[in-house]
């Protein structure tokens, strides 16, 4: 893992055309080895700014993807020049299918909904009615409610380098000559 983050560090000082430091003490790099460790390390960075109090919803959550994703996509609906959803901000990967490469595999749509509702269970004083339904994405995926309310709201406590699903992390384990990996239980 030093070898892996001492390249990301590198490159980023690279792009940033700065020196120093990159991984301060607090943070660290995670494998992620699932589709649910992608989904729930990307909302937990979203949701961040409602957890620390800084915005009452994702679109006033300033400088996370998700309010660019936002404000990208009413830009693009509401304008006559396009009504096509699948474009998304250049600077970000695009969210999509398993059909395309170049994506992440998941729906904007889908995205959008499943960050507004796990926001509305991790935050229980923020406006709006909490939705008893789950998100379609999490019966596409497989996951239940508790298992992903717990993976988003403590993502950092509950993983160490690698984060994913129990069979993913033994499997990651295994590969690695490791008896377990923090997360499995």
């Amino acid at each position: 893992m030093r070898n892996l983050n001492e390249f990301i560090a590198r490159e980023a000082n690279k792009e940033d055309n700065c020196t120093g430091r990159f991984w301060e003490g607090r943070f660290k790099s995670q494998a992620l080895l699932d589709e649910q460790a992608v989904l729930s390390c990307m909302i937990y960075v979203d949701l961040n700014p409602i957890r620390a109090k800084m915005a009452k919803n994702l679109q006033d959550s300033d400088f996370t993807s998700i309010q660019e994703r936002i404000h990208h996509y009413k830009s693009h609906t509401s304008s006559e020049k396009t009504k096509h959803t699948s474009q998304q901000p250049k600077q970000l990967m695009a969210l999509g299918s398993n059909k395309h490469n170049q994506t992440i595999p998941f729906k904007l749509l889908d995205y959008l909904e499943l960050a507004d509702w796990s926001g509305r269970h991790i935050d229980p004083k923020k406006r709006g009615a909490i939705s008893k339904t789950q998100p379609k994405i999490l019966v596409e995926l497989g996951i239940e409610t508790a298992v992903w309310l717990e993976a988003v709201q403590n993502f950092r406590r509950q993983y160490s380098n690698f984060a994913g699903q129990p069979n993913a992390l033994r499997q990651c384990a295994h590969q690695h000559q490791q008896s377990w990996y923090r997360g499995v239980g």
